[in-house]
């Protein structure tokens, strides 16, 4: 139950937010499909607690790249 309300959180992210900023991610895939990867293939607890470590990453002091969920 609580990966699909994190899943539609997300959704409704890219769908209604993230069109209105300039892209700035810097992986690929891009933060928000990696959450939904990450919430998909490990639940709601782990899949979070990943996101959330590759959203820490991604600033300007990192230097992205290819990082599939593993």
């Amino acid at each position: 139950m609580m990966r699909k309300i994190l899943i539609n959180i997300i959704r409704f992210y890219r769908k209604y937010i993230s069109p209105l900023k300039k892209p700035c991610c810097r992986f690929y895939p891009s933060c928000s499909q990696y959450a939904l990867e990450a919430l998909e293939k490990y639940g709601a607890l782990k899949g979070t607690f990943l996101a959330i470590k590759r959203i820490l990453r991604c600033n300007p002091f990192c230097e992205g790249g290819y990082d599939p969920v593993k």
